[in-house]
């Protein structure tokens, strides 16, 4: 980039998560099985990083088989006793902004008000791999990649999927929401390689149900126009994909990879900010069913239910 240019975050994200789907590389799964503590990327207090963040930070991680899931910026370490290594490599962490800027006179001569403008800024990060001299708790024990037993999780997605008021139907040889009936169909449960890849799937098509007009009404109008099917198709592989690192479950979702590559290359090519507003609705419809679950807190009721979305945004 050439001195004094504006960078194009929004670009140089989104041509890097394609670089790693052109790889074969699918980085919000593989990561939450290979990452030395599993789950999602933190910040130094902890914090789960969320939306866009969450996802860029996996495909970085995944990439450079960071086994740390901490990140923080270079005066966080040092105001922790570490050190960045020379050679590190920093990855961007956006947020966003608003800033008020005069509306201008009207052809009538009146003062036009204020208007807000929504804008993106970053920040660079380094993972703690890359860092030398921080408390132990920053470098965790590799995990052992040894397949786990998929009844250990049997309680935590029984706990997370049976409050979920959305019907669910078993039968037949089709995992599908029906907007039209408002149910989800799965096939049979043995029909599954194991609960996990079951609850995986599960978890996709109730991503789907969330879209409906009385939930979180997902509609993308004419800037997805023909790929909105596609784009649908991303949002639910990110929010299953949450769903897995939430419970601690393997990844894989569906046999058909190719075509799940392709939604992912098409709508990313299409449009450079896709996969931020796909990440942001993913984020969404996560908290709606996971505000119903018992995995980690009471289950709530209707009537409580935007409370608790509201708690969790």
């Amino acid at each position: 980039m050439r001195r004094g240019a504006k960078r194009d975050i929004a670009q140089e994200i989104t041509n890097l998560i394609i670089a790693k789907i052109e790889q074969g590389v699918l980085p919000w799964r593989r990561p939450w099985r290979t990452l030395g503590a599993g789950g999602r990327p933190l910040r130094a207090g902890g914090q789960a990083y969320t939306g866009i963040n969450s996802i860029l930070l996996w495909a970085i991680a995944d990439g450079s088989g960071y086994q740390s899931r901490f990140w923080m910026t270079k005066r966080q370490a040092e105001e922790l006793g570490g050190r960045v290594l020379k050679g590190a490599r920093p990855a961007p962490s956006v947020y966003f902004n608003t800033m008020r800027k005069a509306a201008g006179p009207t052809l009538t001569g009146d003062e036009g008000g204020v208007r807000f403008i929504r804008f993106m800024r970053s920040y660079l990060v380094y993972n703690c791999d890359e860092i030398e001299g921080l408390p132990s708790r920053f470098h965790p024990d590799p995990l052992d990649l040894t397949p786990p037993d998929p009844s250990e999780h049997q309680t935590a997605i029984d706990a997370f999927f049976s409050p979920i008021p959305i019907e669910l139907r078993q039968g037949g040889d089709r995992a599908y929401y029906s907007p039209g009936g408002d149910y989800v169909q799965m096939p049979p449960k043995a029909a599954f390689i194991s609960s996990d890849h079951h609850a995986a799937t599960l978890g996709h098509e109730f991503a789907h149900a969330t879209g409906a007009a009385h939930r979180l009404g997902r509609e993308f109008g004419r800037r997805f126009g023909d790929k909105a099917y596609a784009f649908e198709e991303v949002i639910a592989d990110m929010t299953s994909g949450m769903i897995c690192s939430d419970l601690g479950l393997p990844c894989e979702l569906h046999d058909s990879h190719a075509s799940y590559v392709d939604h992912w290359i098409g709508i990313l090519k299409a449009d450079k900010s896709a996969i931020i507003t796909a990440a942001a609705k993913a984020e969404q419809a996560y908290k709606w069913l996971a505000a119903w679950s018992t995995h980690t807190r009471e289950a709530v009721t209707e009537e409580s239910h935007e409370a608790a979305l509201q708690a969790h945004a």
